[in-house]
């Protein structure tokens, strides 16, 4: 377990319009506003189309992640995540996870991480910038991989 004491800065409302990219509009937002970290207490948004990570398949190891995705239409969503600086892109590294109703099948629903989605009417969201202490996400090898957020300057990779 790891945890800070974080200093919150500026709070920031953002509309995605119809139509928009939802990572690519949020990746703008953070640019336009300077924000390189934070968190997003809360989206709502609809989703033309929405990719979630997910599968019908059995798992070969179900502690692992999975990497495929469930392609769905024509969705409302409630979501929020965190924001971390990312050096290798120079930009804010958004992980999201939303749940998500499909408004033709009596609203049923699907919760998972956000790999992409397009705007249908609107997206409202908050993000809350972090001042301190500096977040990122560094690539845990002994756990698949996985990039977990950390604190403070990134450290080199143990080899």
């Amino acid at each position: 377990m790891r945890s800070r004491e974080a200093t919150t800065g500026r709070t920031v409302v953002v509309v995605l319009d119809h139509g928009d990219d939802f990572y690519t509009a949020l990746t703008q937002a953070c640019t336009d506003n300077g924000i390189r970290q934070g968190y997003i207490p809360m989206f709502i948004a609809g989703f033309a189309a929405a990719d979630l990570v997910g599968t019908c398949e059995q798992l070969e190891d179900p502690q692992a992640p999975v990497w495929s995705k469930v392609h769905l239409t024509n969705v409302e969503a409630l979501g929020g995540g965190t924001l971390a600086w990312d050096d290798a892109s120079d930009s804010a590294a958004p992980h999201i996870h939303v749940t998500v109703g499909l408004k033709a099948h009596s609203a049923t629903g699907h919760t998972s991480h956000l790999l992409g989605a397009t705007v249908q009417s609107l997206t409202e969201m908050i993000i809350v910038e972090i001042t301190e202490p500096q977040m990122h996400r560094q690539r845990q090898a002994d756990l698949y991989d996985v990039p977990l957020l950390q604190f403070g300057s990134i450290q080199a990779e143990p080899w």
